[in-house]
């Protein structure tokens, strides 16, 4: 029997969604984070990051190849093998967990929390329990980078088990940190797979006081 905080996640066909957006290229806010990384000079490599919602790995790779250490997690098996099956992994500082956000242990002293797209996809009820869970892990000056959906998103209403918050209640979640990067986008488009819908996102760098 598949409970409410399930129905979201089985609902999306994830299959569909790696094949979509094999070969991208990394999300702009994780380079964006890393730019302001490589001019602190004086941080000692290599460092370490957790990927929340990894999926086939897009942004893992790029945290590989620049000598970062990673925790990849993903909620979903098939994420993690199509992580380790790509072609331009090197998996000599990775390490890989299949956990679901509800149940999400995370590591101290994280120097960069990225999840790129994933977040919305916790549930309301746990999503704040998720949120301290990340800035906790996190270290003094270490980053979170990613993306919130806003609430006039069309999965606000579709999905009523994913999080969406408007513009207020997402600088209320940013109080501790320095917002180093923030952009707002809203337009009609589609997804990887090619539904329509409204987007709402929030594109956010921060670094944690």
């Amino acid at each position: 029997m598949i409970d409410s905080s399930e129905k979201v996640i089985t609902d999306r066909d994830w299959s569909a969604y790696y094949r979509a957006v094999a070969g991208r290229p990394p999300r702009d806010t994780l380079l964006k984070a890393l730019e302001l990384f490589e001019l602190e000079k004086s941080t000692k490599s290599p460092r370490f990051a957790v990927d929340l919602g990894c999926g086939d790995g897009r942004d893992t790779v790029e945290l590989l190849e620049r000598g970062w250490q990673v925790l990849a997690i993903d909620g979903n098996e098939e994420a993690i093998a199509k992580l380790y099956d790509r072609q331009d992994i090197d998996s000599t500082w990775l390490e890989t967990q299949v956990m679901r956000f509800e149940s999400l242990i995370l590591p101290h002293s994280v120097n960069l929390i990225n999840s790129s797209f994933a977040l919305p996809f916790c549930h309301p009820e746990d999503f704040p329990n998720l949120w301290n869970k990340i800035t906790t892990s996190l270290r003094s000056g270490g980053r979170f980078c990613g993306q919130l959906f806003g609430d006039r998103d069309t999965w606000a209403t579709t999905y009523p088990n994913m999080t969406h918050y408007p513009k207020d209640k997402v600088m209320e979640l940013l109080q501790s940190f320095k917002v180093e990067f923030f952009e707002e986008e809203e337009h009609h488009g589609e997804t990887a797979i090619g539904e329509q819908k409204y987007w709402h996102i929030f594109h956010i760098v921060a670094c944690k006081n």
